[in-house]
């Protein structure tokens, strides 16, 4: 419908202008009730003070004089005269003597002979008045005032003074219209002020909302205004500014996967057909007669056993990365690393050759590690060092220190180094800086990636430094235990 555009019901700022003039229209019908109840008070009680004080400044002298003046036939106008009122004496025989009638409104009501009875025992106490509001037998409301009458020493009869809470009423009613009116004023003011005042107030909202629109997948990159005199407001944007960079890193960190995975799939089926391929080339070359000669099915035999090593080689790195990649839980116990460096020193010796193994650890080094896999790390780095270094001049240092929080253990060597664009690369899957000589050693470029991981789950990291034509060193740091 038309007024939904206008005024949508489920619009935050035409809720909360609803919601503040609920707030007040409550609140005024509130003062309103107590003024009334308060008001009422005060007016029938000042009605009958005022006429209690004018009971009191007449004496009874005067009382008297108007008694016997009416009860005289030929009676003349009475002294006491009080306008808008009817004036009754009651004497002890429960007789009522009209003294004075209003024109307008001239009943009077006849109390109880006990009511009477009870204000002619009060006469000697100095406030002996007795006040009442009562509608009787079906007329109008009255204020009535009783007095008792004392003549010579002797209690005559009581004094009743009574008015009808007409005047009174349209007296409050008058009050409370005027009330009614100015509140009417003020809600329809606060409309129009309070719709001003939340417009200006939500802008920051509304900015926010505008911008979030806005932004999508592929504009992560902008952000919201956080200073815009709001606490609130910028808490907000501050969250959505946090929630929008985590967004934005984790769609990179995705894209990257992506990457990642086609470049990991495309590598792994060039691994991986290259032994099929000399395989299946050797197959055919038996197939056509040279499974006859024996030397040309030697030697096909042996470089089909030589691909198979390296496929099956290839297939146990590809499943023990799938596995870390799965982020299993280690059993690992505490040990010291340099002992278990040196236990593996006949194997690294017998790796290196000719090569000079020098072992340096000034300190022990304390950890928390699995200590298979860890190995597997160590041969992987000392490895790669034994197939980048000269087999008759290349040294190969392995160095442990430690510190007050992580030890380091360092495997060194002088060989040919690593041009600098190659390190960054260096622990990505199926990366190799020299793919030739990697393809000579057997080597797919997963044995850095596989020590990355290890050394990762183990809490640590591995770093890595290279010169040309100085040396390259891998550094394993973890933390102590």
């Amino acid at each position: 419908m038309k007024y939904k555009r206008f005024f949508p019901l489920n619009s935050l700022r035409l809720q909360l202008l609803f919601r503040s003039l609920l707030v007040i229209l409550s609140l005024l019908i509130l003062i309103g009730l107590f003024q009334y109840v308060f008001m009422k008070q005060f007016i029938y009680t000042n009605k009958i003070k005022s006429i209690e004080d004018q009971i009191h400044l007449i004496p009874d002298d005067v009382w008297k004089h108007d008694i016997e003046t009416s009860q005289n036939v030929k009676r003349s106008r009475p002294m006491v005269y009080f306008p808008g009122v009817n004036i009754t004496f009651i004497n002890q025989k429960s007789t009522f003597l009209r003294l004075a009638k209003d024109p307008h409104h001239s009943y009077f009501p006849k109390l109880s002979a006990s009511t009477y009875k009870q204000v002619m025992k009060n006469s000697k106490q100095p406030d002996n008045t007795m006040s009442l509001i009562k509608k009787i037998d079906g007329h109008q409301e009255q204020v009535i005032v009783l007095k008792p009458i004392v003549f010579d020493g002797e209690i005559q009869g009581v004094i009743q003074i009574n008015t009808p809470t007409e005047s009174l009423r349209d007296l409050l009613i008058r009050q409370m219209m005027i009330f009614l009116m100015l509140s009417l004023t003020a809600m329809t003011i606060a409309f129009f002020v309070f719709s001003s005042v939340l417009k200006q107030t939500l802008i920051p909202l509304f900015t926010i909302a505008k911008k979030v629109e806005h932004i999508n997948a592929g504009s992560l990159h902008d952000r919201l205004p956080v200073n815009q005199g709001q606490i609130e407001m910028d808490r907000l944007s501050l969250s959505i500014n946090e929630m929008l960079e985590r967004l934005e890193e984790a769609f990179k960190a995705e894209t990257e996967a992506k990457e990642q995975m086609r470049r990991f799939v495309a590598d792994a089926s060039h691994e991986l057909r290259t032994p099929l391929t000399s395989i299946h080339g050797f197959l055919e070359v038996l197939l056509r007669g040279a499974s006859s000669n024996p030397e040309q099915l030697n030697d096909a035999l042996k470089s089909m056993y030589g691909e198979s090593k390296r496929l099956r080689k290839l297939i146990q790195d590809l499943l023990l990365l799938a596995q870390l990649d799965q982020l299993p839980t280690f059993q690992k116990e505490c040990c010291f690393v340099d002992e278990l460096i040196l236990d593996m020193k006949p194997q690294l010796m017998l790796l290196a050759g000719n090569r000079k193994v020098l072992f340096d650890f000034p300190s022990p080094l304390p950890s928390e590690i699995n200590k298979d896999q860890f190995k597997q790390v160590v041969l992987n780095l000392f490895s790669n060092a034994v197939q980048h270094t000269n087999p008759t001049t290349g040294v190969i240092q392995v160095i442990g220190k430690v510190n007050k929080k992580e030890l380091s253990l360092t495997i060194q060597d002088n060989g040919h180094g690593i041009p600098q664009e190659h390190l960054a690369h260096l622990f990505e899957r199926f990366y190799k800086a020299d793919a030739s000589r990697s393809r000579a050693y057997g080597g797919a470029g997963l044995g850095l990636a596989i020590s990355a991981s290890i050394i990762e789950l183990h809490g640590g990291k591995i770093r890595v430094k290279s010169k040309l034509n100085v040396g390259t060193a891998f550094e394993i740091v973890l933390p102590l235990t």
